[in-house]
C-alpha cells in the first residue's frame, strides 16, 4: 500500500494534533482569562474541567457513530464542529459562556483521536507507512502545548489560542473530501442505538476522569474525589455487565477479553504514564526551580517529539524484520528504564541542552514500544471492528494517563513541600525507572513472533 498522500495525511493529524493542543493549551490560560472575564479562578477552571469529561462522554458515542453514519463523515463533522465551537471559546463574554463552549469542543473533540487511528494505522500494516512526520506531529503536540498556549497569549492574549484553530480546522475538514473510502468503513447496514449502554460508559468514564483530575489538584482522599471515583468505577462495572449480554453494545468490549491484545493496550498505558509522567512535570520544575521562560521549556521539549516520531516508524520496521514482538517490547522498555535514570542527573544547574538529549534518549523507546503493540492491537481486525478497538484503546490511554500522571506530579508536590523540588524530581525519576522496569517483565508475555496476527484468537462472537 502506498504511503497517503500528504493532504491525507494533513487531514487525518489535523484533528487529533488540534484536539491533544486544546486539552493542556488552556492551562496557561486560566489566570489570564480570569482577569479579563472578572471572574474566579475556581468558575475559569471549568473551561480545563468541561473539556476533559466532556472528550469522555463523546468517547462513549463514537463507535455508534462510526458504525451509523461511516469513519469519514464522522470525522469531517467533528473536525467542523470542533472549528465552530473553538471560534465560539474565543469570542465567550463572560466565563460561564467560555465553559459551555469548551464543553461542547470536547464532545466534538472525541472521536478525532480513535477515528484518525482507524485510518491512519489500519490493517495490513498501514502502520509501517505512515509518514515520521505523523509521528512527530502525534507525539510533539502535547509536549508543546503550555509553551504554544504561553507564546500566543503573551502575544495576542488568550483568545488566539481558540482562534489558531479556526484557520486549521477549516483546511482540515476541506482536506477530508481527500481521504479514499477505501481507508475507512462506510456505515454499518443495522447498526443499533444503545443509549442504556451509552449512559453507562458516559457516566463511567466522566465519572473516573472527574475523580482522577480532581485527585490531582485538590488531593486523592477528598470526598468529592472518591465519589467521583467510586461512582464512575462502578458505572463501568454495570457497563461491563451490560455489554456482555448485547449483541451491538455502546462500545465493544471484546478485545479485553484476549488476552495479547488486552495485554498490550495495558502496555501501552503503561509507556504513556511513564513517557508522560516526565513531560508534564520538567516544564513546571524548568521555570519554577531553574528559573527558565516557558520558550525555553518549549524548546527542551522539541528534540524528544521528533525522536519520538521517527522512532514509532523505526519500531515497526525493526518488529518486522529483525525482531519479535516481545524482544522490541520489553527492550524497549529495558532502555526507558535506563535512559531515566537520567532525570536523577537534572537539578537547578542543569544546562538546557542536557536536558533535552535526556529526553530524547527516553523518547526514542517510546515510539519503539507503542507502534509493535498497536499492530499487535490491530492486525486480526476487520475494518468494520476498527472504530470500537481505537476507542477502547483512547478511553483506556486517557483514563490510565489521568490516574497514573496525577499520582505522579501529587507525590511530586508532596515531597516538593518537605524535601524540596530537586529531591521531588529524582524520586519520580525513580518511579518512572520502577514502572518502566515492571512494563519490561510484563512484555515478556507478548508473542515470541514476527507475525503479530499468529497468536490472537478471535473472539466467539464477533460483528457481522
Amino acid at each position: 500500500m502506498k504511503r497517503s498522500h500528504p493532504v491525507v495525511q494533513f487531514a487525518l493529524l489535523a484533528g487529533p494534533l488540534l484536539s491533544m493542543l486544546d486539552s493542556s493549551i488552556v492551562n496557561v490560560a486560566v489566570a489570564p482569562i480570569a482577569r479579563e472575564l472578572r471572574a474566579p479562578l475556581t468558575t475559569v477552571q471549568w473551561a480545563v474541567s468541561g473539556y476533559l469529561l466532556a472528550l469522555g462522554a463523546g468517547l462513549a458515542a463514537t463507535a455508534f457513530l462510526a458504525r451509523r453514519y461511516g469513519t469519514i463523515p464522522v470525522y469531517a463533522g467533528s473536525i467542523l464542529l470542533f472549528t465552530v465551537a473553538s471560534a465560539l471559546c474565543a469570542a465567550a463574554p463572560d466565563a460561564y459562556a467560555l465553559a459551555g463552549a469548551r464543553v461542547l469542543q470536547g464532545l466534538v473533540a472525541a472521536p478525532l483521536v480513535p477515528l484518525a487511528m482507524s485510518m491512519l494505522l489500519g490493517t495490513s500494516g498501514n502502520a509501517r507507512n505512515m509518514s515520521p512526520v505523523a509521528g512527530i506531529m502525534l507525539f510533539l503536540g502535547p509536549a508543546l502545548g503550555p509553551t504554544i498556549g504561553g507564546a500566543l497569549i503573551g502575544a495576542w492574549g488568550w483568545r488566539s489560542i481558540f482562534l489558531v484553530n479556526v484557520p486549521i480546522g477549516l483546511l482540515a475538514a476541506l482536506a477530508t473530501r481527500r481521504v479514499p473510502a477505501a481507508m475507512a468503513p462506510g456505515p454499518t447496514d443495522g447498526a443499533r442505538f444503545d443509549l442504556p449502554g451509552m449512559v453507562l460508559l458516559a457516566g463511567g468514564l466522566t465519572g473516573l476522569l472527574y475523580g482522577a483530575s480532581q485527585g490531582a489538584v485538590s488531593g486523592w482522599a477528598g470526598t468529592g474525589t472518591l465519589a467521583a471515583l467510586a461512582g464512575g468505577g462502578a458505572l463501568m462495572a454495570c457497563y461491563g455487565l451490560w455489554a456482555r449480554r448485547r449483541e451491538q453494545p455502546a462500545l465493544d468490549l471484546s478485545l479485553l477479553r484476549q488476552a495479547v491484545p488486552a495485554l498490550s493496550m495495558a502496555l501501552c498505558a503503561v509507556a504513556s504514564i511513564a513517557g508522560w509522567a516526565a513531560v508534564f512535570l520538567l516544564p513546571v520544575f524548568l521555570q519554577t526551580v531553574q528559573g527558565r521562560s516557558a520558550l525555553d521549556a518549549g524548546l527542551v521539549m522539541a528534540p524528544q517529539g521528533v525522536v519520538t516520531g521517527v522512532s514509532t516508524i523505526l519500531g515497526v520496521y525493526v518488529l518486522g524484520r529483525f525482531f519479535t514482538v516481545r524482544t522490541t517490547v520489553a527492550a524497549g522498555f529495558a532502555v526507558l528504564a535506563v535512559a531515566s535514570l537520567g532525570l536523577l542527573l537534572i537539578n537547578a544547574s542543569t544546562p538546557l541542552w542536557a536536558t533535552g538529549l535526556i529526553l530524547a534518549c527516553r523518547a526514542a523507546d517510546i515510539g519503539v514500544i507503542i507502534n509493535p503493540l498497536l499492530q499487535v492491537m490491530t492486525a486480526h481486525l476487520k475494518p468494520d471492528e476498527l472504530s470500537d478497538a481505537n476507542t477502547l484503546f483512547n478511553a483506556i490511554q486517557r483514563v490510565a494517563a489521568s490516574f497514573g500522571i496525577g499520582l505522579v506530579a501529587s507525590l511530586y508536590a508532596s515531597t516538593a513541600r518537605t524535601q524540596g523540588p530537586v529531591a521531588a524530581l529524582h524520586l519520580t525519576g525513580l518511579i518512572v525507572v520502577a514502572i518502566s522496569g515492571a512494563g519490561a517483565v510484563a512484555a515478556l508475555a507478548l508473542p515470541a513472533t514476527r507475525d503479530v496476527t499468529a497468536h490472537l484468537r478471535r473472539p466467539a462472537a464477533v460483528r457481522s
